[in-house]
């Protein structure tokens, strides 16, 4: 008998089978190299891999394991393993470790047999899968379009080239309509501290300056600009101070009605809860204004809001703007303040974002999201979600379903 087997114990789940077949083994004083269990659907696979004592080698130790996996009504299957691929696997236990995270509404097996050999074939070994989302209903009645469904996969080995896999996922997630993320698996990615969020389009399903501008009249102009500076004719702080003034003018009242119409992105309410339960401290970096994203705080609990305040004088809208404009480089500026301030590293921070404007923050956070964004952000950003909400991002940081707080 070789020294190190492998026990492959499988059957219908229930309580006590990996203690009685543990205490079998615990009689003839075995060591323990390595153990996992999974249950899928009511069925347990459980594995150990146990270094036998020479004593014991001539004992009847696998016949009473055989005796005891039969009167728990399990499968048990014994392989030996040598001291050559023994000490292989233990070499690799050093080895760079990724996860890559699949999200969408279903999850099917296409998607899987996608990602598995994108994978494969850029030299990653999948360890481990887990679901992270909870069971969802078959029944016509409860089926929910807005279900959200995600797989972890927890990968071993470093990719040849990174930015050629991180395209293929990007292709593959766009082809069959679900996002992947592929994220170090390191000591900074299960510690993140701190979130950061644009508002427009993000937090929120609108472009307040784009409302404010239907109310003033003035929309077509708006929106010109607006595409003017998507073309790169213009910098933000030009279109932005071009925008504003066209508001010259407007009722201040009409803030409080646009506020109110406001709507919240899907998921937004639910990951802002989760992640202040959950210790986080949590900031909006606004290239919008003040008075929306004071109400968000309002309702929400951002404990920091950055944003850009409409000058009113005699309640009208004077087309200008007070103090320093929030573009993209003043968000990166103010992620690295606060996380100064809170005393966490860049590497432990979240930033999310949809436009261009939010890429300088998205660069140098931990973990950077693209939201529901244009392709090119996608492409430019390190991760990105556009098939679930905002909550999707819960998963990116391994928070299961059955983890609501």
């Amino acid at each position: 008998m070789n020294e190190i087997i492998l026990l492959t114990i499988s059957g219908k789940d229930k309580p006590g089978v990996t203690s009685a077949i543990t205490q079998t083994l615990a009689n003839f004083d075995v060591n323990i190299l390595d153990i996992g269990q999974a249950v899928i659907h009511d069925t347990l696979s459980l594995g150990i891999l146990v270094q036998v004592p020479v004593q014991a080698e001539s004992s009847p130790l696998l016949r009473d394991v055989l005796f005891k996996a039969h009167e728990l009504d399990m499968n048990v299957r014994f392989q030996p393993v040598s001291d050559e691929a023994y000490e292989h696997w233990v070499d690799g236990q050093g080895k760079s470790r990724h996860i890559i995270t699949l999200l969408g509404r279903r999850i099917r097996a296409n998607h899987i047999a996608s990602v598995t050999e994108i994978a494969a074939r850029h030299g990653l070994n999948i360890d481990n899968i887990s679901r992270l989302s909870g069971r969802i209903s078959l029944k016509p009645e409860l089926v929910d379009q807005k279900n959200n469904a995600c797989v972890e996969f927890s990968v071993r080995g470093i990719p040849a080239n990174a930015s050629a896999l991180r395209e293929e996922f990007l292709q593959a997630a766009s082809e069959y309509d679900v996002d992947i993320a592929f994220q170090k698996d390191d000591i900074y990615r299960r510690n993140r501290r701190l979130v950061v969020f644009d508002m427009d389009s993000t937090l929120i399903e609108a472009e307040v300056i784009d409302e404010l501008a239907r109310y003033a009249g003035v929309g077509e102009q708006v929106a010109a600009i607006t595409e003017a500076a998507m073309r790169g004719e213009l910098d933000f702080n030009e279109s932005f101070r071009k925008r504003v003034a066209l508001l010259k003018g407007l009722d201040a009242g009409v803030l409080e009605e646009i506020a109110q119409s406001l709507r919240l992105t899907e998921g937004a309410e639910t990951l802002v809860s989760q992640l202040k339960a959950l210790g986080f401290k949590t900031a909006i970096l606004s290239g919008g204004f003040t008075y929306f994203a004071e109400g968000l705080q309002r309702r929400l609990g951002f404990d920091y809001v950055y944003a850009n305040e409409l000058d009113i004088q005699e309640g009208k809208v004077t087309g200008e703007v007070k103090g320093q404009i929030v573009n993209g480089e003043r968000k990166a500026q103010l992620l690295r303040e606060i996380a100064e301030k809170e005393g966490v590293r860049l590497e432990q921070t979240i930033a999310v974002g949809d436009g261009a404007n939010d890429l300088p923050m998205l660069s140098i956070a931990g973990l950077g999201i693209a939201f529901r964004a244009k392709p090119l952000v996608r492409q430019s950003a390190k991760q990105s979600i556009s098939t679930l909400g905002l909550d999707g991002i819960l998963y990116l940081i391994g928070f299961r379903d059955r983890d609501e707080l």
